[in-house]
Formats: C-alpha cells, structure tokens, sequence
C-alpha cells in the first residue's frame, strides 16, 4: 500500500471540519486559525519556560520537548511535497511559499531546539497542545500550496506585494534569529539565572525575538496572500503580543533598573 497524506487528510481531517472538498477544508481550517488567535487573549499564561508548572503534567526535557511539538510544521508539508499529488506544486511561486513556510519551521523546531538553553522542563498538557497545533498548521498549508490554489508565475512574480513581502520574511527571520542568539548569550550553560537583554531591537522592546518573528509571518502573508497565511499572521500577532507582554510585564517585576521607555513588542506602540 502506498502512502497518501492526501488520503488521510480525506479520510480524517475533513470530517472534523465537516468538510465535503478541499475548498470547504482551507477556508473553514483557517478561520479557525483566526478564532484560535482571538483565543489565545483570554487564555491563561502559557506554562513553559521561565512561567513552566509541572501541576500541567509531568515535564519532558525542554530541547526534545521544543523540537517535537513544533517538527510537525515542516514534516507534515514535506509528506505533502514527496507523498502527495501535487496538483498546483508545479508552479515555482507555490513552491516558494510552502519552502517559505517548511524553512522557518524547521529553523524553529530543530536548529532553534538544538541550541535553546533552559532548565525547566515542558508540561506534558502544554506540550501536547503545541504538537496538535502544529499537526493542524502542517496541513493546512501543505495541502493549500500543494493542492488547492495555483499561482501564476509569470504574473505573481513580478507583483510588488511579493517582493515586498519576501524581503519582509527574511528581514523578521534576521531579527528573530539574532533576537534568540542575543537571549541565549546572556546565559552560559548551566545558569538559571536572567539577565536585562539589550543592544538591536532590545534597545526598543522586550521581545525582539517575537517581533521578527511576527514581520517574518506577515511578510509571508503579503507576498503569498494565502488566507492560511494571513490567518497565519494574525495567530503569530496575537499569541506573541500576548507573550510579549507577559515577558514585559516579568522583566519590569524582577529588575528595578529595568528600563521604563522600553515597549513590550512593538516599538513606541505596545
């Protein structure tokens, strides 16, 4: 029997979105990204990492813990690339998208997961939510770039927003890389202890690193204009500005010279 992620997005994903084709599937997926976003500002502290409480469930190594629950973004969409049908993945746009979107995540859950330096173990309830999201994300833009919609590439490529976009994605992945480069400096091996980050975008905000990472997704949304990318987008904002300011609000808390001028996420604004 052959392998067919297709088949068993068929098979399981649609009835859970009581979808009868793929157009119902994309479009219902991502509202639900949308809603899960508007979610995410009512929701309790994320348990994990400096606010980790293992009342959650029992912990998982952090590094194995991290790298499991976000793998899912880029191995389900390359199950799509090498597995799949591929209906609209002859076109280079679409593979340039779902590449924009496999690269990140891998850079995120490996390369990220390898050197990511923290004591405190993951709660298992978390984790699991984490691994299911990602499941969730791997799907809906794999099947969209490699079977739903196809782009034009003589038309799409030359089209400002693309442009744009794309040196929006490698801009926030810049400053995503050397904002987590910046935190894992401030503490050598070992150390439990935190520090007052600064220099680059630190000098402006708390999270330097949540904001790349927030310019890198919408730099995907403009140049792709995939409603699950921008859905996609709009999570990242919402979920990391929540984050941010939980980071914000804990910095000013432990460190009275914390400095008062300083933004949570967005400079001058939030």
């Amino acid at each position: 029997m052959v392998f067919s992620p297709d088949v068993l997005v068929k098979k399981y994903v649609y009835p859970l979105f009581f979808a009868t084709d793929l157009d119902q599937l994309m479009h219902r997926m991502s509202w639900g990204v949308v809603i899960y976003g508007v979610l995410c500002l009512f929701l309790k502290k994320a348990p994990y990492g400096r606010y980790s409480e293992l009342k959650y469930g029992f912990g998982l190594p952090v590094n194995l813990a991290w790298m499991i629950q976000e793998s899912p973004s880029f191995y389900v969409p390359l199950c799509f690339v090498v597995y799949g049908t591929k209906d609209t993945f002859r076109s280079l746009t679409n593979q340039l998208f779902l590449w924009m979107f496999i690269i990140h995540y891998f850079q995120r859950s490996c390369i990220f997961g390898i050197l990511m330096r923290g004591s405190k173990p993951t709660p298992f309830v978390p984790f699991l939510f984490a691994f299911l999201t990602s499941v969730y994300n791997g799907i809906l833009h794999g099947q969209y770039f490699t079977n739903y919609y196809q782009y034009n590439d003589g038309t799409w490529l030359m089209l400002p927003n693309f442009w744009i976009g794309f040196a929006m994605f490698l801009y926030g992945m810049k400053i995503n890389i050397k904002g987590d480069l910046d935190l894992r400096k401030l503490r050598k091996e070992g150390e439990t202890c935190y520090k007052i980050p600064t220099g680059s975008w630190f000098d402006r905000i708390s999270c330097s690193n949540f904001f790349g990472e927030i310019i890198e997704m919408w730099g995907y949304a403009l140049a792709s204009l995939a409603p699950p990318a921008i859905a996609h987008a709009f999570f990242t904002t919402m979920f990391l500005s929540k984050r941010a300011l939980e980071h914000h609000d804990w910095y000013l808390k432990k460190f009275e010279d914390y400095p008062k001028d300083r933004k949570a996420i967005f400079p001058y604004v939030l």
